[in-house]
Parts: C-alpha cells; structure tokens; sequence
C-alpha cells in the first residue's frame, strides 16, 4: 500500500536536529535536550482537530522552554518537539511512530487524535516500552489491553453517554420532557461509538422504565448520505435524537437532519456542538440547544485554578478561547513533563513509574488527575454538559457543582 509521505511542521523544523542521539542519555552522554515525538492528523478527514491539538502541544512546550527547560538531573534541559502528520490514517500512525522511536531517536512519545489512531499507535510505544501520554484516545478498548506504557487523560467514552442521560434524566424528572421518552441512537461504527452506545444503553437498562431506544443503528465514518437512518428515525416519532460522531459526520449528518425538517425535544451529537466549524457550517440558528457532553470546557477557570492558568495563557497566545481539544492536548504535555521532572531522569522506566504513581492538580474537571491501574491507566474524571445558546455562548449546564447556566428543555425550536 502506498503511504502519503509525512509532512514535518515547518516551525519544528530546528526540532529535528535537537533528536539525534547524541543528546540522549541511552547515548552514554550526558542529556542536553528532552525529546519528545508525536504524530497528528494535520490533513485528512481529522485535520481540523489536529490543528487544535497541535496548539495544546506547542504552548505547552513553549512555556516549559520559556523558564528554562525541565529539571533533569540537577539541570534545566530545553523540550524538542519533533511533530509529524500522520494524515488521519493508521497506517501512517504506526509507521511514524515507528520513525520517531527507531530512526529520530526521542526520548517519550505524546499522542495523536481520534480513538482509532491512538489503539493502532499505541501498540507501537508499548512494543518499544516507550512512555505514550495521550488525550486523544477515549475508547476503553485502548485500556484493556493491560498495556504499561500507555497513558490516557481523556476519560471514557462511555461515561460521556452516561453523563447525557443524567442531564436528560434530571429535566425528565422535572416534568420537561416525557415519560416514558423514546430514543433514536446513532453511533458511528468504532469503538468510541460503541462505548457511547454502552453508556447511553445501561442507563437505559436501569431507568426503571423511563427511557426505551426506538431506533439503535451504527454507520461507517466519513458517510455522505444518512438519509435512511434519518427516516428510520422520522418513522419511529422519538423524543431524543442521541448521535455520536466525529465533526465531519455530525456536520453531515445535521444538515441532512435540517433538510429533513426534524426536530426533537433534545439533540445531541456526543461530545460535538459547539465548535466554530460547525457554527459556521451549518449557521448559528441551526445548532441552537445543542447539548454536547465533553471532557473540559472553559467555563471550569472559575472553579478551577489549573484550568483558569490555561485558559488565560491560550487566550494571550492565540487571541481566543480554547475547546477542549486545546486544553486535552497541553495537559498532555504538562502530565509528561511533570513526570520527568519527578523521576529526575530520561529513563523510560522511571518516568513509566512516576506516571503511573501520579496524583498531581489538574485543569480536569474535579481538579485532579490520576492513572487508575484497573481502568488501564486511564483517567476517571467527569465529563461536563454544555448548551449551545442562541446568542452563540455554550454554557455548562450540568453537574451542577459546576454549572454555569441552566439548561433549556424541551428544544424551543421544535412544535411538538
């Protein structure tokens, strides 16, 4: 099979020279740079997300390298950064992860975005017992694979589904909605969609009658035409419409859902909602009342300090608010580089350990971050329930500990 030859980021270029071997302590010399690789989707059907998990990478590094480096062994040593587009393609992941443990010699490899990149990369780092943060990969099949070497920021999909129907159980109980409700679940054919089905599907179980799914179909990434799942759902008159999908297919698929002249007293594409490509794609009136459930929102600076530092440093450096991609991807680098600066050593075992053992603050909801042994080193943390609203703010809406707004059931839009 012929490969898309790897892009190298052109403002990393002077990276690619900090990785050769002689600045590695497996060299025999001492160390004099920390290198660190990790692939993106920078073009492909993922290009637009990688981008934004690029700048989580780049100002994490930059504000480790603007006091000096990471405390290694009594020295500040300077991060490099090799990045790579692995162009949204698994094949490519692997071989370029490959490429940067193998052939460019770093030292801790960082994580690429979307859950089916992550489990095939992964396989990879963990051959070469190589430390992996990621938070990019949020599919518990990633996790089960008892592997050391792999560590996730991003918590379960599943809990996101769970998360949902917890805001909609809640509205439900508050007389906003009605029971019994019928769900139309849609979920793309991975194991990100499978899990998000699983979260919604056992809540369901154990509703006590509250809920039943009239509809549960599947559908491959990248389709272009859900025009027979949206009329499966047309015929089954639902109440919920709960889709999870990527930003390409939930951009899809809702303009084919506004063609079709839906609308359903809730709606929801899983963890996708607010982003500016979809407001501007599908327009702002369009995507009004929205729910999305996602692993961070901007919103938490109030609440908590961690996240209240990044969210004005990314403010400062890029002019604008950051997403959640944004803020997964620095805390990445920042779990990384917290624990190389604790191990005090390049070794990779060390640092494995002092990842493995980490309990350090956190920009997460709940403010802490940690790698549970029996999730697989993946993090537990909640997920937050966001609104789009139609001046086009999305404010958290559930839990409420950190709610920002009340959210707005049934959806306005609809006559029903």
């Amino acid at each position: 099979m012929h490969l898309t030859r790897p892009r190298v980021i052109p403002w990393l270029a002077a990276a690619l020279v900090a990785v050769a071997p002689a600045c590695r302590s497996r060299s025999g010399s001492a160390p004099t740079r920390v290198a660190i690789g990790a692939t993106l989707p920078l073009t492909g059907a993922e290009a637009r997300i990688g981008g934004f998990f690029k700048e989580g990478y780049q100002l994490a590094v930059d504000e480790v390298n603007q006091r000096g480096g990471l405390q290694v062994g009594g020295r500040k040593l300077p991060v490099a950064l090799t990045l790579l587009d692995d162009t949204s393609t698994q094949a490519t992941a692997v071989n370029l992860a490959d490429r940067l443990i193998n052939s460019d010699k770093v030292d801790f490899l960082l994580g690429t975005y979307a859950s089916h990149l992550v489990q095939a990369q992964s396989a990879v780092a963990e051959q070469n017992r190589v430390p992996y943060v990621n938070g990019g990969g949020g599919a518990t099949d990633i996790y089960r694979r008892g592997y050391k070497y792999l560590f996730g920021i991003i918590a379960p999909v599943e809990l996101l589904g769970t998360t949902l129907m917890q805001w909609i159980d809640r509205e439900q109980k508050a007389g906003k909605l009605p029971r019994p409700a019928k769900i139309a679940l849609l979920w793309e054919n991975t194991a990100h969609g499978q899990d998000f089905r699983k979260g919604v599907s056992e809540f369901v179980n154990t509703s006590g009658g509250g809920y039943t799914v009239a509809v549960d179909e599947s559908f491959e990434l990248g389709g272009k035409d859900f025009s027979a799942l949206l009329g499966a759902v047309k015929a089954a008159q639902v109440d919920l419409f709960l889709v999870d999908a990527h930003l390409p297919d939930y951009i899809t698929i809702h303009r084919q859902y506004i063609g079709a002249g839906l609308c359903h007293p809730v709606v929801s594409y899983g963890a996708r909602g607010s982003e500016k490509g979809a407001v501007e794609a599908l327009g702002r009136e369009h995507v009004s009342y929205i729910l999305s459930a996602v692993w961070w929102n901007a919103q938490l600076a109030q609440t908590i300090p961690q996240a209240k530092a990044f969210a004005e440093a990314f403010q400062a450096r890029y002019q604008r608010a950051p997403e959640w991609f944004q803020a997964l991807a620095y805390e990445s680098g920042r779990v990384l580089f917290t624990a190389i600066e604790q191990a005090g050593t390049l070794d990779r075992e060390a640092v494995r350990a002092k990842l493995a053992a980490l309990d350090m603050p956190s920009l997460l909801p709940g403010g802490r971050l940690r790698f549970p042994a029996d999730k697989g080193q993946q993090v537990q943390n909640s997920f937050v329930v966001q609104q789009n609203m139609p001046d086009g703010s999305s404010p958290i809406v559930f839990p409420a500990d950190v709610a920002t707004a009340r959210g707005v059931a049934p959806n306005p839009n609809c006559k029903r």
